[in-house]
């Protein structure tokens, strides 16, 4: 314990100019008295710290000092590539390694180069949740992120309807999609891989047999397949719509876009007033009736009768509300 924060000590001063206490003790999270002991010790160990007295005083490296403690660990390194996306890795439990790894390369750095990561973080930020919804992070997550960096099999309990499932999984990979946690896994001794929601688990036992990895598995290529997938797959229902070219245009803003696109790519028309009919796939007619009103006389809804029937019944109590 100790000896970690004394080498992330080192790796402080060296990426920096020179540290107060209070800094070094809010970054290694001891009080001030335990940086001035660990500073004696590494100057006992031959680490020429150096401390600068008075107001403006702190510690500094002298002699150009530069440790070769800089090797990232795998977890490190595997970490870092996630570091812009700070509320995932702290979910995941992988935090600490993060800034680790982070510190390590800026200790590695060229003085010249050792404000990358802050002017980076100036220019990119990932904010995956969703909008308006309160993220809720799955309690069982840093189990099964562990048994995903370590290709660990894992028994797994989760919900499915009204029923309890218990599987034995071979988690390949994680996936965060507007502050929903999902796991690409494939059932033991099957070759299909499933998504499962993570916050859908009531128990996870990591064991300690591990699986070996498909080498072909693509996590994006996959995610990016049953994500498609799925989408369609909610699509049971067609409208046809007779859209004005605003109506066309804002379309795939108010539908699923891959489904509005087809849909237009498909259209018939335009007619004399220059609007265009569409078969539209949606999830159903109530969902149809709630999208589609956001268009509001961009789009006409020609079928099918009853959804035609709706909307015409709200325009006229729209009209009586707005008449009188």
């Amino acid at each position: 314990m100790r000896a970690a924060r004394l080498i992330k000590m080192v790796l402080l001063l060296q990426s920096r100019p020179s540290m107060t206490a209070a800094e070094l003790a809010r970054e290694l999270e001891v009080s001030e008295r335990t940086v001035t002991r660990d500073a004696q010790a590494l100057s006992e160990a031959g680490v020429p710290v150096y401390a600068d007295r008075g107001r403006i005083g702190g510690y500094r490296l002298v002699g150009g000092y530069r440790t070769r403690l800089t090797g990232l660990a795998r977890s490190e390194a595997e970490a870092l590539f996630l570091s812009g996306v700070p509320g995932a890795l702290r979910e995941m439990g992988l935090e600490d390694a993060a800034s680790a790894a982070r510190l390590k390369v800026s200790a590695a750095l060229l003085p010249s180069l050792r404000d990358a990561s802050r002017t980076a973080a100036q220019r990119f930020h990932l904010d995956a949740p969703n909008w308006f919804r309160e993220p809720e992070t799955p309690a069982l997550l840093p189990a099964v992120a562990d048994a995903v960096w370590d290709d660990r099999r894992i028994t797994a309990r989760y919900r499915r309807d009204d029923t309890a499932v218990e599987r034995v999984l071979e988690p390949y990979g994680l996936v965060l999609k507007a502050g929903v946690w999902y796991l690409c896994a494939r059932v033991a001794g099957q070759g299909s891989f499933r998504v499962y929601r993570i916050d859908r688990f009531t128990a996870v036992d990591p064991g300690e047999e591990r699986f070996e990895r498909a080498e072909d598995f693509d996590l994006p290529a996959f995610w990016e397949e049953r994500a498609e997938q799925f989408a369609r797959s909610i699509l049971r229902t067609e409208v046809v719509v007779r859209l004005s070219a605003e109506g066309a245009r804002r379309l795939p803003h108010a539908v699923d876009p891959l489904s509005a696109r087809e849909a237009l790519a498909g259209a018939e028309g335009p007619d004399g007033e220059g609007r265009v009919t569409v078969t539209l796939p949606v999830e159903s007619e109530e969902v149809a009736h709630t999208q589609l009103t956001a268009l509001g006389a961009e789009a006409e809804v020609l079928a099918p009768a009853g959804l035609r029937e709706r909307f015409a019944a709200e325009a006229v109590r729209l009209a009586e509300l707005y008449g009188r």
